[in-house]
């Protein structure tokens, strides 16, 4: 008998297997995609290391999450500084005084500010009601409507009007010249792939690829004392209260016959007229290693979700929220099934905090 089945071979599954193992734990991974990481998966292109299921930047200011991680791999010096393209004028991002120059021609913090004040108490808005309001209550109306609405919307496949305005409950907004779109002490990118992080974290630990775990539950389940569930949890539950509903994402990659396309990682698209939300040129995260002729971009397109597709992010409105504390209070009676990670827990993670819960999970057992 194995001690934990892990069911998902991703960050949380690998953290799971890769802690209790070192505990002296016995465990098993299986994962129903033929490769291991997940999201984070990355496999080479052209001498470029892709991000398959979108870009992910490490970054934390969580010390022994990053002690963790840096057991697996070394890190390089990536500064998250993406740019944003408006009918094609562009911005940096975050929210910041290179971009209130861009917009206003404004030189100081204090005439940002003013006119951000300016816009915002114009709309007198005290309580907004959706995100649209929400928005202009934080940022004003020239940084909605050409860095937020349109991008927004095509993330979510709705009006802003119509969406929550807790998605938004604060749109960051510096008074520096400060490009970094993180704030944490630790950011970089695995410098051999998340591929070859995951491997490291497996290293040892049996791992069983290309197997649907719910399609064979019952032979599995008698193999371990405790099973460790991160996939979708209502899937887990045969959607008996319902689905629980997310966004998803089509990505179309594509290698070009020049050396550098954009001249960054990221550029956000955040016009309503451009179908996708982003372009990604993943030689820029490993600065230009790989092809030096060549270089690999991928367009990101959000696209509503179904059964079959990829899970992204989760909807988390009333709804939803509802729903899940449905299968979340079952999940409390089981004796022998733990549900972590994004899907498990429906709830959106950064890669830290992911690990950050899984550390803090295997300190209870």
């Amino acid at each position: 008998m194995l001690d934990y089945l892990i069911v998902g071979a991703g960050l949380a599954g690998a953290t799971f297997a890769r802690t209790m193992t070192d505990k002296g734990y016995s465990c098993m991974v299986l994962d129903k995609r033929v490769h291991i990481g997940g999201n984070i998966y990355s496999s080479k292109l052209e001498g470029i290391e892709v991000h398959q299921y979108g870009p992910h930047i490490f970054h934390t200011d969580n010390e022994r999450v990053w002690k963790f991680i840096n057991r697996f791999t070394e890190f390089n010096h990536f500064v998250y500084s993406p740019v944003a393209n408006f009918h094609g004028k562009l911005y940096n991002l975050p929210f910041n005084m290179n971009t209130f120059y861009q917009l206003w021609g404004t030189k100081t913090p204090a005439e940002a500010q003013r006119i951000i004040n300016e816009q915002i108490t114009g709309f007198r808005i005290t309580e907004p009601t959706n995100l649209e309001e929400q928005a202009l209550k934080l940022v004003g109306k020239d940084i909605y409507e050409k860095l937020v609405k349109g991008y927004t919307e095509k993330q979510w496949g709705t009006d802003c009007k119509e969406l929550p305005a807790f998605i938004i409950r604060r749109l960051p907004i510096r008074f520096t010249y400060d490009n970094n779109y993180f704030n944490h002490p630790h950011q970089g990118i695995p410098k051999n792939g998340y591929t070859a992080m995951v491997e490291q974290m497996l290293s040892g630990i049996e791992v069983q690829l290309g197997v649907d775990f719910l399609k064979h539950r019952e032979t599995y389940e008698k193999q371990a004392n405790c099973v460790v569930f991160t996939g979708p949890i209502d899937a887990y539950y045969d959607y008996c209260y319902g689905t629980l509903e997310y966004r998803s994402l089509h990505f179309e990659t594509e290698v070009l016959s020049v050396g550098n396309y954009q001249g960054v990682a990221g550029m956000n698209f955040t016009d309503i007229e451009t179908p996708y939300t982003r372009i990604v040129e993943h030689k820029h995260f490993l600065f230009g290693e790989g092809n030096p002729d060549r270089t690999v971009i991928t367009r990101e397109y959000p696209t509503l979700w179904k059964q079959g597709k990829e899970p992204y992010y989760p909807i988390n409105n009333d709804k939803n929220n509802a729903l899940y504390e449905q299968y979340r209070k079952r999940s409390e009676q089981e004796k022998k099934v733990i549900f972590a990670g994004r899907l498990g827990q429906y709830q959106y993670f950064d890669m830290d905090k992911v690990i950050e819960s899984i550390l803090k999970l295997t300190d209870t057992l």
